[in-house]
C-alpha cells in the first residue's frame, strides 16, 4: 500500500505540480532560501523576493559577508524579519564550520540557526535525496485528509504521529518530489478550503 501511495502521489505530482523557481534545482541553498521565505508567507508573494535576494546574495559566502541592513532591506515586506536574522547567522556558521557549503546531513542542517524539523528535512531530502520527511502544514492538511482525521493538526502529539506516518509511505528515491507533492497537494486543498 506504501508504493502505491507513493507512486501516485509522485505520478500526480509530474502531472499538476507548479512551475516555481525553485523547482528542479537540486541546489541546497536554493533550496534552503526558498524555504525560509516559504514559511508563513504564499507563494506567489515570494517568487519576486526570491529572485531579487539571489541576484544580490547568489549564494553563502555573498549572505555570510553581506551587511545585515542590506539583508533586511531585501527581506522587507516578507516579515518574521527573524528569519532572515537567522539565514545570515547560518550562512556564517556553513562558511566556518562547512567550507561554505550546507551540510549534507538532516541532523547537522537542524544544528544550524533558524532550521528545524521541517526545513532541515525539506533541504535534505528536495537537494540531497535523504529519505527523510518534510511535514509542513501543507502536509499536515493531507494527512488529515486522507486518514479522515478531524483532530488538531496543530496538536504536537497529532503532528508528531502524522510525521512518523509520513516516514512509513516515503519511498526509496525521489524523496525530495514525493515531499514536495505532498506539500503541493495541501498547498492546493488549503486554496481550495480558502475560496469555499
Amino acid at each position: 500500500m506504501n508504493e502505491t501511495i507513493s507512486a501516485l502521489l509522485l505520478a500526480w505530482y509530474d502531472q499538476n505540480a507548479r512551475t516555481l523557481p525553485w523547482r528542479g534545482i537540486h541546489d541546497p541553498y536554493r533550496t534552503w532560501v526558498s524555504e525560509t521565505m516559504l514559511q508563513q508567507t504564499r507563494v506567489e508573494t515570494v517568487r519576486g523576493y526570491y529572485e531579487r535576494f539571489l541576484a544580490r546574495f547568489p549564494d553563502v559566502a555573498a549572505l555570510a559577508a553581506a551587511d545585515e541592513a542590506d539583508v533586511l532591506k531585501l527581506w522587507e515586506g516578507l516579515g518574521y524579519y527573524s528569519r532572515a536574522r537567522n539565514l545570515q547567522r547560518a550562512a556564517q556558521e556553513i562558511v566556518r564550520s562547512y567550507n561554505g557549503q550546507l551540510p549534507a546531513s538532516y541532523d547537522l542542517l537542524k544544528k544550524l540557526p533558524g532550521i528545524g524539523d521541517y526545513t532541515a528535512g525539506a533541504i535534505a531530502s528536495i537537494a540531497f535525496d535523504i529519505r527523510v520527511p518534510a511535514v509542513d502544514g501543507n502536509v499536515l492538511r493531507v494527512a488529515a485528509r486522507l486518514m479522515n482525521d478531524a483532530r488538531n493538526i496543530e496538536d504536537t502529539a497529532v503532528k508528531k504521529e502524522f510525521r512518523q506516518i509520513v516516514w512509513e509511505v516515503l519511498p526509496q528515491h525521489r524523496v525530495g518530489d514525493f515531499n514536495q507533492s505532498l506539500m503541493e497537494l495541501g498547498a492546493l486543498l488549503s486554496l481550495i478550503h480558502i475560496s469555499e
